[in-house]
C-alpha cells in the first residue's frame, strides 16, 4: 500500500541538528535574518543559508525581504503546532552546565510558542481564562465563553476584532514542557501581543524565552487573579 503523504521527506528536513536548532529559534516567533541564525545555530552563514534554502523550499520556513535583508519565519500556525507535539515526543538534551539549567528553567517558566504564551506562565494564563469563563469547551474543541468578551475587553482585547480568516480564534496547543494546554489562535496571538505592549512580558532577542517583569506579576494578578510568585513557588516544588 502507498502512503498518503510523504512523512518522510519532512523527517529528512528537521533531521538535520542544525535546521532543527533554527526551527526551534523560529518558533519564538520574531523573524529572525539568515546571520542572527546562523549564530545561534553555531554554524557559519553559508551553511545556514543552505538549510534555510531548504527549509524554505520544503514549506517549514517562509522568507520576507525587509529592505536589503531576508528575513525568515515560521511558515504557519499549522506548522508550529506541528513542531511542538514533536517536542512532546523527542527526548530531552542533557543539561551539562549551570548555563544550559538556568536557560531550561527560563525556558519553562515562560516562552512564545510560535506567537502565543507557552510554558508555566501560558498554562497558568489559560487555567485562570478557563475559571473565568472567557474560554471553554464544547463538543470537544474550545470556544469563546460567555464572558469572553468582557474579560479580554478587560485589557483591550476587541474579541469581534481578532482576525480569524486564516486560522481559528482559539484553539488548544499541548505544552511541551507542562503537558497541558495553552491558548493558541488567533485570541493567543492578541493575548501576547497586548502582555508584550503592556510590558507585562519582555520578549528576548533570538530566543523564545520571555520575561515576566513586575508590572507583569502585578497586571496578571490584577487581570485575571494569577498569583505567579505562587505559581512559580509550586513549579519549583
Amino acid at each position: 500500500m502507498e502512503p498518503d503523504a510523504d512523512l518522510a521527506a519532512i523527517g529528512r528536513l528537521i533531521g538535520d541538528p542544525n535546521r532543527a536548532r533554527i526551527l526551534q529559534v523560529l518558533m519564538g516567533g520574531t523573524p529572525q535574518s539568515g546571520s542572527a541564525l546562523a549564530e545561534a545555530a553555531g554554524i557559519s552563514r553559508s551553511l545556514a543559508s543552505a538549510h534555510l534554502k531548504k527549509l524554505t523550499a520544503g514549506g517549514l520556513v517562509r522568507a520576507q525581504s525587509h529592505g536589503r535583508q531576508q528575513l525568515y519565519s515560521i511558515a504557519a500556525e499549522q506548522v508550529a503546532e506541528a513542531l511542538e507535539i514533536l517536542q512532546l515526543l523527542a527526548p530531552a538534551v542533557p543539561v551539562r552546565s549551570l548555563r544550559g539549567s538556568a536557560r531550561m528553567r527560563n525556558l519553562r517558566w515562560a516562552r512564545t510558542c510560535y506567537d502565543h504564551l507557552a510554558g508555566v506562565t501560558g498554562v497558568a494564563v489559560t487555567e485562570a481564562l478557563t475559571a473565568r469563563d472567557a474560554i471553554g469547551e464544547q463538543d470537544g474543541a474550545w470556544v469563546l465563553g460567555s464572558s469572553g468578551a468582557r474579560v479580554f475587553g478587560e485589557v483591550g482585547i476587541d474579541v469581534d476584532g481578532v482576525p480569524r480568516r486564516t486560522r481559528p480564534l482559539l484553539r488548544p496547543c499541548m505544552d511541551w514542557t507542562e503537558r497541558r494546554h495553552h491558548l493558541a489562535g488567533g485570541l493567543g496571538a492578541a493575548v501576547t501581543t497586548e502582555l508584550t505592549r503592556r510590558g507585562w512580558v519582555r520578549r528576548q532577542d533570538g530566543s523564545r524565552i520571555v520575561t515576566v517583569t513586575p508590572a507583569g506579576y502585578a497586571g496578571l494578578e490584577e487581570w485575571l487573579g494569577v498569583d505567579l510568585g505562587r505559581v512559580r513557588a509550586d513549579a519549583a516544588a
